[in-house]
């Protein structure tokens, strides 16, 4: 993971944790204990940072949600 993609995924942490109203490193645990950094976030960096603020709160929750790593 290179600087950008850090700096990405700290972002990401922290976006969605603000909009479930839960803890950031508790949505990290989470996500990565789940591969969702590793396996998604990172890998898909070219593309998802090119997407607004909301698209990527979606984006992201609704992969949590399909994995039942939240309720719907």
């Amino acid at each position: 993971m290179n600087k950008e993609e850090m700096n990405f995924t700290i972002y990401c942490v922290g976006i969605v944790a603000e909009s479930l109203g839960r803890d950031a490193s508790e949505i990290y645990r989470i996500m990565q204990k789940a591969n969702l950094i590793m396996g998604y976030i990172v890998p898909c960096f070219d593309v998802l940072h090119t997407f607004s603020k909301e698209y990527i709160i979606e984006d992201i929750t609704n992969l949590m949600k399909k994995k039942g790593l939240l309720l719907s």
